[in-house]
């Protein structure tokens, strides 16, 4: 398991502006649902989760945007998928 201060991918990390915050930036322009909505912390990217049926944001992730944060009310997490850990 990584611990936070031992996941290289911390640096990937940013001052983002939420890009839509309406929702899933993919699921809005093809009028798909989403289930919950995760921020990508290097560019602002709104994607929906893996329980979604399109997964949008673990398809944007990559080694380049690597870690989310859960856009939910009251959750205050965040995730790494090339690691799949919270970090």
């Amino acid at each position: 398991m990584y611990f936070e201060s031992h996941d290289p991918h911390l640096s990937r990390i940013r001052s983002v502006r939420v890009r839509t915050p309406q929702g899933c930036e993919e699921c809005l322009y093809l009028g798909t649902a989403w289930v919950h909505l995760r921020l990508c912390l290097t560019c602002g990217h709104v994607g929906c989760c893996d329980s979604s049926p399109m997964r949008h944001a673990r398809s944007h992730a990559t080694e380049l945007h690597p870690i989310v944060r859960s856009l939910e009310p009251g959750e205050n997490w965040r995730w790494c998928y090339p690691h799949e850990a919270f970090v």
